[in-house]
């Protein structure tokens, strides 16, 4: 087995090896890694054979959704730049952990983003663009969740986490677990940062979910600053042995390494889709932009932090290994031509956005007509109406 530094700047050990919630073997402190930063293939006596049947064609497809989730996320961060978003999170660095996870989910399984997860709103099928109309303040961020089995993504930290938990239980109650039919058994993601993990939401989350053996996978990206509190001071210990707290079985993984992230995902659901319930996932990765588009990561993390991580770039190890066993040029070549044309969509379709009408701020608040919606909704359309030429009468 190689053996790598795959933890970078992390506090926490940088031992790469495999644990197995249900065997025992190794520790959570060990981090499962399918692929190391120079691109070569590492043999894992428990996670390998997750993912041998993804062949040349099967990753350089997750090669592409990497590289068009990060065109996509870097042509949104410039509109934020030049005024046409109010705000947007990037997602650079974390492609893998989102990519890698997401491709392992069946169809039915539903999922509970935070507010970075674009990678993984690209896997399941969003219109990339309609993450667009939350940060342009055009609409309220919502969409048919069940479209795509994907939520809208939650802006208040943690509190997804509970969503999640509740939907499990659901699941369990619709009697979808556990009955060894591969298109009826769902599970439920709840993605979610490391600073998510101080938030009691994900702690409560977690209670319930152990509790009844829901079929819940926590899978926390720790991209190592919650803003700008690094995750040393989050927490004393692997943030990992979170879920061990609460009985749950717990893996901790390269999350720069989409092989690893798919492969420790593959478990987690057929343990969730089996009856066999929760598990915690701690995807060790790192967030190589700022936190938003209004911070400032120069002025809480040096350039020699930065460097180290950009050496285990999730594509460009990815890329390597492609390139060592066959990927010719020109499938990069096409990959970036579609690319910039999924940028250069991105931008004219924000730019054309018009100004919403004001009263749409009335539509989609309930699923069914509510009575106060629409006595507000018309105490406001004679509010507009007592305006002439813009002066109240």
């Amino acid at each position: 087995m190689i053996t790598t530094d795959t933890s970078g700047a992390t506090p926490y050990s940088d031992t790469v090896g495999s644990h197995h919630p249900d065997t025992g073997s190794g520790s959570p402190d060990h981090t499962v890694q399918l692929l190391s930063p120079t691109g070569e293939r590492i043999t894992d006596a428990v996670y390998s054979a997750r993912a041998d049947h993804l062949d040349r064609a099967a990753l350089e497809g997750l090669y592409r959704d990497m590289a068009l989730t990060r065109r996509f996320d870097t042509e949104a961060t410039s509109l934020q730049r030049q005024g046409e978003l109010g705000l947007w999170p990037p997602c650079l660095g974390q492609e893998a952990a989102q990519v890698g996870s997401a491709r392992a989910l069946r169809p039915q399984d539903f999922v509970f983003p935070s507010y970075r997860e674009h990678g993984v709103a690209w896997v399941r099928g969003v219109d990339m663009r309609q993450l667009l109309l939350l940060y342009r303040g055009r609409e309220h961020g919502g969409w048919d969740a069940r479209a795509h089995n994907y939520n809208v993504p939650t802006l208040v930290i943690g509190s997804h986490a509970l969503h999640a938990a509740g939907y499990g239980m659901g699941i369990q109650r619709d009697g979808d677990v556990g009955t060894g039919d591969r298109d009826r058994d769902r599970a439920v993601v709840a993605y979610f940062g490391d600073g998510a993990t101080s938030q009691g939401d994900v702690s409560e989350g977690m209670v319930f979910a152990a509790a009844v053996s829901a079929p819940v996978i926590f899978f926390c990206q720790n991209n190592q600053w919650a803003i700008s509190v690094p995750a040393a001071k989050q927490s004393r210990i692997p943030l990992v042995h979170r879920g061990e707290g609460f009985g749950i079985p717990s893996v901790r993984v390269d999350g720069n390494d989409v092989i690893a992230c798919y492969a420790v995902m593959a478990e987690a659901l057929e343990r969730a889709h089996s009856g066999g319930g929760p598990t915690f996932i701690e995807a060790v990765t790192y967030r190589m932009g700022a936190h938003t588009t209004s911070d400032d990561p120069t002025r809480y993390r040096s350039r020699a932090e930065e460097e180290h991580w950009r050496q285990r770039d999730p594509l460009a190890r990815l890329r390597t290994h492609l390139e060592s066993i066959g990927t010719g040029e020109d499938f990069f070549t096409a990959l970036e031509a579609e690319a910039e044309q999924l940028g250069e969509d991105a931008r004219s379709y924000c730019r054309a956005l018009d100004k919403p009408d004001a009263e749409s701020m009335f539509d989609h608040v309930y699923a069914t007509p509510h009575s106060q919606i629409e006595r507000d909704r018309a105490w406001f359309r004679d509010y507009q109406a007592s305006f002439e030429d813009g002066v109240a009468r």
